[in-house]
């Protein structure tokens, strides 16, 4: 991951068109070739971004620009849609690369790690004659909760929350984005799995072909292995 904190502007262009002008921000590539624009506000959030396919070339600044003051030019440029990410950078303050190695992946907090075992043994919920593929099944950007098999033999990839929220739904797309590319898969179809699901949260799902499905866990927990108990 190569970490860079710069005096640059930022230009978007593609699908929409989008600017940033000459600021201080924090450029970060990151080794599946993604880059962020981070500014010092808004918390976890980007300014600004490129999702991986894509690729990062260093260009000569063109006359005007270097009469401007800028250095270095990154253009990020996505593979698929090419949508490009043009960064003219004025100053470097910082630049320093760091190998992050394997990441052993996001640890679930204890309901949602339960909720996910619970669906795992319960797929029915998710499609009537379903049967599991996997837990965690892998993908370049992380693991996908589950990964079942409806009754015709269609892939479902399942994203599991305690509370569904837009960011969810986000991840499930990114996730079904690459697991799609798979031609053992594809056609895979998303569900959007949570204890309570937020009314902006399930507009969007359902609007990109994603159903969702709302778990109750006291009655998973009743039902597990088809044998009801008090604990």
């Amino acid at each position: 991951m190569r970490l860079v904190i710069a005096r640059c502007a930022v230009d978007y262009s593609g699908r929409l068109n989008a600017h940033l002008p000459l600021a201080t921000r924090l450029l970060v590539h990151k080794g599946d070739g993604s880059l962020l624009v981070h500014s010092d506000g808004g918390s976890y959030k980007p300014l600004n971004w490129m999702s991986p396919p894509c690729t990062l070339v260093t260009e000569i600044p063109g006359e005007e620009e270097a009469g401007a003051g800028v250095i270095d030019v990154w253009r990020v440029t996505h593979k698929k849609t090419g949508d490009a990410l043009r960064v003219q950078i004025y100053e470097v303050l910082h630049d320093s690369a760091h190998e992050l190695g394997i990441d052993p992946g996001l640890q679930k907090d204890g309901v949602e790690a339960d909720l996910q075992r619970l669906l795992a043994e319960q797929v029915e919920r998710i499609s009537e004659g379903a049967t599991l593929v996997r837990r965690e099944y892998p993908t370049a950007i992380g693991p996908v909760d589950l990964m079942v098999r409806d009754a015709a033999g269609a892939a479902i990839a399942v994203e599991i929350k305690r509370r569904g929220d837009i960011d969810g739904v986000e991840q499930l797309t990114r996730y079904l984005e690459l697991l799609g590319r798979d031609p053992h898969l594809a056609p895979v179809h998303g569900v959007f799995a949570a204890q309570e699901i937020k009314p902006q949260a399930r507009v969007l799902a359902e609007d990109r072909g994603i159903r969702c499905l709302v778990l109750d866990y006291d009655d998973m927990k009743g039902i597990e292995s088809g044998v009801p108990r008090l604990f």
